[in-house]
């Protein structure tokens, strides 16, 4: 399997909803753009967010196992895929991008 790249490209966040809609939290995401993890055999990077890996997991076990074009070749680059964790208060965009095997 490859090694995936996972960078963050974008952190957004929505304070209108967050005081309208969300209850008080202590932390919800430590997440700043340009944090970069890597998966290995489409593991979860340590200290990466469950809640977000669940919406890249299946992105990343695609290029991992050698997959590309995903979604009839969205990506200029066919061994990637721009993906953002489904936090509607603060969304994650996140680049995956599958390494060359050494």
């Amino acid at each position: 399997m490859k090694i995936c790249k996972i960078t963050a490209l974008r952190c957004a966040r929505y304070d209108d909803l967050i005081a309208r809609y969300e209850n008080p939290i202590e932390h919800a995401c430590s997440v700043k753009e340009g944090d970069v993890f890597f998966s290995y055999g489409a593991t979860r990077p340590e200290g990466f967010c469950e809640s977000a890996w669940q919406n890249l997991y299946p992105f990343v076990m695609a290029l991992a196992s050698g997959g590309e074009g995903l979604f009839d070749g969205w990506m200029k680059d066919p061994k990637s895929a721009l993906i953002s964790c489904n936090d509607g208060f603060r969304p994650v965009s996140f680049l995956i991008e599958a390494l060359e095997e050494k």
